[in-house]
């Protein structure tokens, strides 16, 4: 990757851009499953424009990130570096965790915060091939009744749930779509 391409592809107005950002993120986990988009950066392959759009917006200096596998280049290092500053950590550090779902495993490896701190577990940003069909049904707070989502698997996001107010939370990303999954979440196969 050349220096034009880390030193491209962030916000071109970064105050308006991450405050819509930051909306939408906030959106998805106040209502699991519920689709909404995010745009504004152009990250390297093969991040989605969605994961690289929550990166820009969520980490800073102060956040490390975890790369999967298969997330783990010099490109992707030097534009997250470069747009936000994120040290890039090993996956017990880690606040945030990008990669396909199965670059992610075994997720038992990530923080699920503490009874005095639950808050201070690890956030997943999956990456997927998209939103559809569903498998799942998700009910809890922030869904009025049920609804239906896509989901790389269900007994791990079950048992995430089992261990409630600790475990990890997830966003799952296709392009410029993301979904927010807490660990708040009810989780059923359809």
């Amino acid at each position: 990757m050349s220096q034009d391409q880390v030193l491209t592809g962030g916000f071109a107005a970064p105050p308006q851009e991450a405050a819509r950002a930051f909306r939408a993120a906030l959106e998805a986990m106040a209502r699991p499953g519920r689709v909404q988009v995010l745009t504004g950066t152009e990250p390297p392959e093969p991040l989605s424009v969605a994961a690289g759009t929550l990166l820009l917006t969520l980490c800073d200096t102060t956040t490390p990130v975890h790369l999967a596998p298969s997330h783990d280049s010099a490109a992707v290092r030097g534009w997250i570096a470069f747009h936000c500053g994120a040290p890039v950590v090993s996956a017990a550090e880690a606040a945030f965790a990008v990669g396909t779902w199965d670059a992610l495993q075994p997720v038992s490896r990530f923080a699920i915060g503490t009874a005095d701190y639950p808050d201070r577990s690890a956030t997943l940003i999956v990456e997927t091939e998209g939103m559809a069909p569903p498998n799942a049904v998700l009910r809890g707070p922030g869904i009025e009744c049920s609804h239906p989502a896509r989901l790389p698997e269900i007994a791990a996001f079950v048992a995430n749930r089992a261990g409630f107010p600790l475990g990890f939370d997830c966003y799952f990303c296709a392009g410029s779509e993301v979904i927010g999954l807490p660990r708040s979440t009810l989780v059923e196969a359809l």
